[in-house]
């Protein structure tokens, strides 16, 4: 067993010295194509959708962090998404939050349901609910936690002890958590899904997506899903999440530093009338928090106390924290995900809050992020 802490992995899982010049960085593989020793002998690789040798390196090293024996990489979070979900068959039933980024909600409910999938939008922190909701046919429980945008914690442990017990499946978004944060297989769940484009990747400048599986069977399930829909990310894509991974703990560090500072302001703020952020004591799920992360995270969202018109006005007012959709990376975003990230799930059980303002908390001055955003909280008062 890997016994190597997890910055070690970061840096090196998967990434050995190239054996041919040395170099301590990950080629960058262009070849589409492999010589074959003789017809079907060749020596791990045949064509480059199928697999390619930076992106066997990507997929250990995220395996490795995730404490997964098995990873894949693809060409986005939502293709990650898709091939997850392709392992249904019509007439299964999906489980799915009612809060939940808007992209999940609009695969499931736009293009998944037309193909036989049923699903039920369900508040996975009620036990009741998910048990009211479940059916015969349920094959999978989707969580996320946090969730985005209203960051709630839902008990992974026991909604997969839950669902495992009726034989179903559970996949956790783990994109908000990362793996530094949060580890979803050891939690039980059998699938734990990222947007690698967004703290992975951390860097806004790459769109990717991944999953980690234990089991072997459902590994080779995906694995032939991602070959044959061809949704795989170019080795150039999968160099920029390998650099952006290592020094994904010690950015966390600094995002739930910076992100704690700022809802210390945001608490005191009269323009505030809410803040939903896991680690503070009032938040519904915070001792759950407590218990299956190791911080909590550098998303913070929160309720104008103006509404809607008033969270508009806001966001358009500061200056470090950058007008703009995605998350996760070094700068700070600002963002209104009623008519911006979940304007999809307008109407439907996962429409969100009009005076909901999401801050993705970067890695800038934490001095300077609580100034920037107190000036523009005081503009709106």
């Amino acid at each position: 067993m890997n016994t190597d802490g997890f910055e070690t992995r970061a840096i090196h899982a998967g990434q050995e010295p190239d054996g041919a010049t040395g170099a301590v960085v990950t080629p960058i593989s262009l070849s589409t194509t492999f010589v074959q020793d003789a017809v079907g002998k060749h020596r791990g690789y045949e064509y480059a959708r199928s697999a390619n040798p930076t992106r066997t390196a990507l997929e250990t090293c995220v395996a490795s962090l995730e404490s997964a024996r098995h990873g894949l990489a693809f060409a986005s979070g939502l293709a990650a998404e898709d091939a997850i979900l392709r392992t249904l068959d019509p007439g299964d039933h999906v489980i799915i939050p009612t809060d939940a980024y808007g992209g999940t909600f609009r695969l499931v409910a736009r293009v998944h349901e037309r193909h036989g999938i049923a699903w039920t939008a369900v508040d996975l922190r009620d036990a009741s609910a998910l048990a009211e909701a479940w059916r015969d046919e349920t094959r999978l429980v989707w969580i996320e936690s946090p969730t985005n945008p209203a960051l709630s914690i839902v008990d992974i442990e026991a909604v997969a002890g839950f669902a495992h017990a009726r034989e179903a499946r559970v996949v956790v978004d783990n994109t908000f958590a990362t793996p530094y944060l949060q580890q979803p297989l050891a939690l039980g769940a059998d699938c734990s899904v990222h947007s690698s484009t967004k703290y992975l990747g951390g860097h806004s400048d790459v769109v990717g997506g991944f999953v980690a599986v234990d089991d072997a069977e459902l590994a080779d399930e995906v694995r032939f899903l991602q070959n044959a829909m061809g949704a795989v990310p170019s080795p150039f894509d999968c160099y920029l999440v390998l650099r952006g991974v290592k020094t994904l703990a010690i950015r966390m560090e600094r995002h739930c530093a910076n992100a704690r500072a700022i809802v210390e302001m945001l608490r005191a703020h009269d323009a505030v009338s809410r803040v939903l952020y896991p680690g503070i004591a009032e938040h519904p799920g915070h001792e759950v928090a407590r218990r299956q992360m190791r911080d909590f995270g550098g998303m913070v969202s929160f309720l104008a106390a103006g509404g809607e018109d008033a969270a508009l006005d806001l966001v358009a007012r500061t200056r470090l924290f950058t007008l703009a959709e995605s998350l996760g990376a070094v700068e700070s975003l600002i963002e209104h995900p009623a008519r911006m990230t979940h304007a999809s799930a307008e109407g439907s059980p996962l429409e969100v809050d009009r005076a909901l303002v999401r801050l993705s908390v970067g890695i800038e001055s934490g001095n300077d992020l609580v100034a920037d955003l107190a000036q523009a909280l005081d503009s709106v008062l």
